[in-house]
């Protein structure tokens, strides 16, 4: 009798830049899970100027060496397929990032959408804890230009996407994890 692989437990953690996502992610992912059980920190973000190595620099010391980090700024599904067997617990930090990383190279709106589809359909096919981390962009001022107005719509439907597959969601202000959907932890 062929064994039957067990689902993944899908977590998504939304909010503001700067809110506190990351440190919140951190600790959800790890709640529960045996302190030497094997966890990546999938980073998306490039850091292409001075501000945003500072911030990946930052990140990284507030991690602790438990944590494996791979830099996947683009092919998150290639990632998962190839490296997913070596982890219990992998952290995703940021879906926005990846999402502006793929606007920048030109990759059209719905092949974004069906690599996210995609996506969420081998993370479901994977054992483990996988926390996606995301930025909620939809609760500020209505940005002034076309091309700032499309992204936030799209990042608006990455992340409902994300959040209509998660077991659980959370969104995070001040640093505080709100439950939004909680199922599995």
């Amino acid at each position: 009798m062929a064994s039957r692989r067990r689902r993944s437990q899908l977590v998504f953690i939304v909010g503001g830049a700067s809110s506190g996502k990351s440190e919140a992610a951190l600790r959800l992912a790890a709640k529960g899970i045996d302190k030497t059980a094997p966890r990546a920190f999938v980073a998306t973000g490039e850091g292409l100027d001075e501000e945003m190595t500072m911030k990946i620099a930052r990140h990284r010391q507030s991690r602790s060496s438990q944590w494996v980090t791979a830099e996947v700024p683009l092919d998150l599904s290639t990632w998962f397929k190839e490296q997913s067997r070596n982890y219990r617990v992998m952290l995703v930090d940021c879906l926005t990032m990846w999402l502006s990383n793929h606007i920048e190279r030109g990759t059209k709106e719905r092949e974004i959408l069906e690599q996210t589809r995609a996506l969420l359909r081998l993370i479901r096919r994977i054992g483990g804890r996988v926390v996606l981390v995301s930025n909620e962009l939809g609760m500020g001022l209505v940005p002034a230009g076309a091309a700032s107005r499309r992204f936030r719509e799209l990042a608006g439907e990455v992340n409902r996407l994300v959040a209509q597959e998660a077991d659980d969601t959370y969104f995070v202000v001040s640093g505080l994890l709100i439950p939004l959907r909680k199922e599995a932890l």
